[in-house]
This record gives structure tokens, C-alpha cells and sequence, in this order.
């Protein structure tokens, strides 16, 4: 398994982290198998979706905001019951296949670390297997 690191600017964003997936698994030598990333982090998460247009990752956080607002009765003390609840719909981990030593991604999708209560210095879990 290996750990990369991410210190995240804001409260909440989405960094695409594709490269640095693909880093690790040109560096694990597996021509086939699957990558996992893991966040073990619960206000923070992973998902698969377009790198293209960076309005996309924009256009997502609108919509958790919408969905998860800072302005309910939440319990938690700490203040960030929000940034948990948006980690539980986004997921903490996302599986891609290699092949060809490669991550098997669509022409537009890219991996990206997603922060709902930052700014903080997040680790992300990459583990190759091959098949």
C-alpha cells in the first residue's frame, strides 16, 4: 500500500489526483489487477467523474451543498455534521482496473480527492493487486 498526502486549500474542494494515482500505478509494475483509493478520513471522500471542464467539479459542490446545508439543527458538537454527511453520499474509496499498466479510465473521467472541511493535510490509500 502506499500513501500520498494532500493539503487542501479551502473548506471544501475536489482535487484531481488522477496523475498521482497514475504515478503509483506505473510504480507497482501491474500490467493487470485493480487500483483501490481509500480516504480514511469521515469529511472527506473519492469520486470518478470529468477532468475536463473544471465547472463539473464546481457544478458538484453546489449540489452537495444543496443537499447537505450548513443551516440544518445538526447534533454534533464539532461543528462539521455537513462536511460528514457529504463524505457518506460522495464514498471514502473508488476501484479502477489496470490494464495495459494502465488506469482503465473513460476518455473524460479523472480520480479526485474530495474536502468538505478543510483546509487540512489529508492522506489518500492507493493499493494495487494484479489479477
Amino acid at each position: 500500500m502506499r500513501i500520498i498526502e494532500v493539503k487542501t486549500q479551502a473548506k471544501e474542494e475536489l482535487i484531481d489526483i488522477t496523475a498521482r494515482v497514475r504515478e503509483e500505478v506505473f510504480s507497482s509494475n501491474i500490467k493487470s489487477g485493480i487500483c483501490f483509493v481509500y480516504i480514511p478520513h469521515t469529511t472527506a471522500g473519492v469520486t470518478i467523474n470529468e477532468n475536463a471542464d473544471p465547472s463539473v467539479m464546481e457544478d458538484i459542490l453546489m449540489t452537495l451543498r444543496k443537499i447537505v446545508p450548513d443551516s440544518l439543527p445538526y447534533r454534533h458538537s464539532e461543528g462539521n455534521s455537513p462536511a460528514h454527511a457529504k463524505a457518506c453520499l460522495v464514498g471514502t474509496s473508488a476501484n479502477i482496473l489496470i490494464e495495459e499498466a494502465q488506469l482503465s479510465l473513460g476518455t473524460w473521467q479523472g480520480v479526485f480527492f474530495c474536502e468538505f472541511d478543510g483546509p487540512r493535510s489529508r492522506r489518500i490509500f492507493i493499493k494495487t493487486s494484479s489479477s
